[in-house]
């Protein structure tokens, strides 16, 4: 599958110009901005190609080797690739009311189960978002990969663009059917169940993201009991030994986000009663980025694009190890790569935390 990634710097119509040079005839596009330029980028895209349908999002990003947050990105298709992309609007109320439109975008590229992935770009209401792309997806073993918006500036709202207008309270998504070869969704997690305390939500509040209580006791309380970790050293703490929700035989990670006087926990994805938890533990990270890497290629025989969502927490992780540029290195490597720095990662029916999310495209 033929790809055109180019990145470009100051002004919006500098950025544009520069980030584009050599791209001709895209059949659609992909991009990733400053929160500042983002509006205006949108439109001088939709400009530049009005043939080509276009997503966007914002923030922190990772493009070939190289991390940054003030640069524009932008991925171009070809006609090797069948897009079609929208976007889902009123996400906080009723995104449902979108699922008609989403299974006639999907139905556009003709799906196959191992050729075709939807990638999106959400502002939050996650839970629900997934919810709704799952009842259309699932039936025809379509994955899902996505990334919340995150790097939005004090008292800003934040957004994504879809064919040169940017939403509030929205997800952009695209379907991408691979004319070439397969595609792959894969999920890493770096933290490891060390522990045999399954533990279980007896109280919760799912409006708020809001743990009360584990196993009738406040949620704080048996974090720190089972950790020794102090309560008001809990959020500090989030890198080291995050929450996990075990479905089956995987561990989907939820981040503390605060700490209540009762010993709530309210987190980032939401936390539902008689869910089973456990408390998760850093693992070796390098080890475990190597063994994604070396999955990927026994898998993926030839790879023309790799497309990631990093959690904002891992990106902390890595840059306070000093590991973040060698991570970015190290994912190009395996090929194109351009990814974004979240807020949370959508991965097939979950929304979850620390993670990192990638669509491999042969």
């Amino acid at each position: 599958m033929r790809t055109f990634i180019g990145t470009g710097q100051g002004n919006p119509k500098d950025a544009v110009k520069k980030a584009t040079q050599g791209l001709n005839n895209p059949s659609a596009i992909l991009f990733m901005a400053p929160y500042e330029m983002m509006e205006e980028v949108a439109v001088l895209l939709q400009e530049a190609y009005p043939q080509a349908p276009s997503i966007g999002t914002l923030g922190t990003k990772l493009v070939n080797g190289q991390v940054d947050d003030k640069n524009l990105a932008v991925l171009g298709l070809f006609e090797d690739a069948k897009v079609s992309c929208g976007v889902v609007k009123h996400i906080s109320e009723c995104p449902v009311a979108f699922a008609g439109e989403i299974r006639k975008k999907m139905d556009e590229v003709s799906p196959g189960r191992d050729d075709t992935v939807c990638i999106e770009y959400c502002t939050g209401s996650e839970e629900k978002l997934v919810t709704t792309f799952t009842s259309c997806l699932a039936q025809r073993g379509i994955h899902l990969a996505g990334g919340t918006v995150f790097g939005v500036p004090d008292g800003k709202q934040p957004v994504v663009a879809y064919n040169g207008k940017v939403y509030e309270d929205a997800c952009a998504y695209a379907f991408i059917k691979n004319l070439t070869g397969k595609v792959r969704v894969y999920k890493e997690n770096i933290y490891v169940n060390n522990s045999d305390k399954p533990h279980f939500a007896t109280k919760v509040d799912v409006s708020r993201k809001a743990l009360i209580e584990l196993d009738g006791r406040p949620a704080a309380d048996v974090y720190s009991n089972e950790l020794g970790v102090a309560r008001g050293k809990i959020i500090d703490n989030v890198l080291v030994n995050p929450m996990g929700r075990a479905v089956g035989d995987q561990v989907f990670i939820s981040s503390m986000m605060s700490l209540e006087p009762n010993g709530t926990l309210t987190n980032f994805k939401r936390i539902n009663k008689n869910d089973c938890i456990y408390f998760l533990s850093l693992g070796n990270y390098k080890e475990i980025e190597k063994n994604t890497r070396d999955e990927i290629k026994s898998e993926m025989r030839k790879i023309s694009l790799i497309l990631s969502i990093d959690c904002i927490y891992r990106y902390v992780l890595y840059d306070k190890e000093g590991y973040m540029s060698t991570y970015a290195k190290d994912m190009a490597a395996l090929g194109p790569h351009m990814g974004i720095v979240g807020g949370g990662e959508q991965y097939n029916n979950q929304h979850v935390n620390q993670t990192m999310v990638c669509v491999v495209f042969e």
